[in-house]
């Protein structure tokens, strides 16, 4: 329960993606900002128009999936690291999420993906590490998963040794 551990359960996560799964066969944001707050560098980072605000800098962000081409803009730019980008491949699923930690794992290296109560839920193998133009400590991971997982999967973790 979002309110009282901070964790948004699966119906709420569920709501920020689209309605049809096949939109993701093309990479779409996943925006999961859960409150008001007064913040909108997505909407004003993304050079498609693909994310609303609005009048009220309050309120939470909307997302045109029909807009959206997933290059990951609005990633680099989110403050509370609230947005990610998923794909679908087949059996597979490729994220982009954020990543702020040194040192940064390397392309082909094997992590643990973790879900929003920090439970390792499976395994995932880094394809690409993809620095931003003008981020200096925010990079995107694309992790490849099974499918199975693009619901419940948000970031990271690098096994110890690695």
């Amino acid at each position: 329960m979002i309110e009282k551990d901070g964790v948004a359960p699966l119906e709420m996560v569920m709501k920020e993606f689209p309605d049809d799964k096949e939109v993701l066969i093309n990479p779409k944001a996943i925006i999961e900002c859960y409150k008001e707050i007064p913040c909108n560098p997505c909407e004003t980072s993304c050079p498609f128009d693909a994310i609303h605000v609005g009048e009220d800098i309050n309120a939470r962000p909307k997302i045109d999936f029909d807009k959206c081409t997933g290059c990951g803009i609005c990633v680099y730019n989110c403050p509370g690291l609230a947005i990610s980008v998923r794909q679908l491949q087949g059996d597979k699923a490729i994220l982009k999420i954020p990543y702020e930690f040194v040192p940064r794992p390397e392309k082909g290296s094997l992590v643990n993906v973790v879900n929003r109560n920090g439970d390792v839920i499976t395994e995932g193998s880094v394809k690409r590490v993809q620095e931003g133009k003008n981020q200096k400590q925010t990079c995107l991971l694309h992790v490849e998963i099974h499918r199975d997982f693009i619901y419940d999967a948000i970031t990271i973790e690098v096994p110890r040794g690695s």
